[in-house]
C-alpha cells in the first residue's frame, strides 16, 4: 500500500528503514515525545518527503461498530520540522482511514506541552476534546504528563 499526499507519499517500513528511524527517534526533539522503539515492524509507514525518509506515522482501528474509530502517531527528524510534512502525512493517512477504510472519526494523543504537534494537528482539523491528567510517563524523566486527546470528524477533515 502506498498513500500519496502532497508533499509526502507513506510507503510500508522495509528493513532497510530500521538504520534511519533509529537515528531519527533519538534526535532529543524527537526523543522528547517518543519512546525508544525497536521493532519499527509495527509502523504503518515510512514518511517519504523532500526525495528521502523523514519520519514514520502509524494508525490503529477499533472495529467493534459501536465504537468503530482510528487513531495516528507520527514523528518526524527534527531537520524537517515546521515544513508542513507532518501536515500532510497526518491529513493524507486520515484521508485514507476515512476514504479506505470508512472511520468517521480519527483520534490523535499529543502530550499537552507539544504545542508544534498540536499545531500540526489542528489544521489538519483535529479539534481538543480534552486533557487526559497524567496520560502518559515521560520518555526521558519518567515522569507523568498530560496528554491532550484530540478528534476529527470525516466531515472536518481539511484538505
Amino acid at each position: 500500500m502506498e498513500i500519496k499526499g502532497g508533499r509526502v507519499v507513506l510507503r510500508p517500513v522495509t528493513d532497510d528503514d530500521a538504520g534511519v528511524l533509529r537515528e531519527i527517534i533519538r534526535e532529543p526533539e524527537v526523543a522528547a515525545w517518543w519512546e525508544q522503539v525497536e521493532d519499527f515492524g509495527e509502523m504503518l509507514a515510512i514518511v517519504l518527503g523532500e526525495g528521502q525518509v523523514v519520519g514514520a506515522i502509524q494508525y490503529d482501528e477499533e472495529l467493534d461498530e459501536d465504537y468503530r474509530h482510528a487513531s495516528i502517531d507520527v514523528f518526524l527528524s527534527a531537520r524537517h520540522h515546521g515544513r508542513g510534512l507532518g501536515t500532510d502525512a497526518v491529513r493524507s493517512l486520515a484521508g485514507w482511514l476515512v476514504r479506505e477504510r470508512g472511520h468517521h472519526r480519527i483520534t490523535i494523543d499529543p502530550a499537552v506541552a507539544n504545542g508544534a504537534a498540536i499545531r500540526c494537528y489542528e489544521k489538519v482539523g483535529f479539534k481538543p476534546v480534552g486533557v487526559m491528567r497524567e496520560y502518559e510517563r515521560d520518555p526521558l524523566t519518567g515522569e507523568w504528563r498530560d496528554g491532550l486527546l484530540m478528534d476529527l470528524l470525516a466531515r472536518e477533515l481539511t484538505r
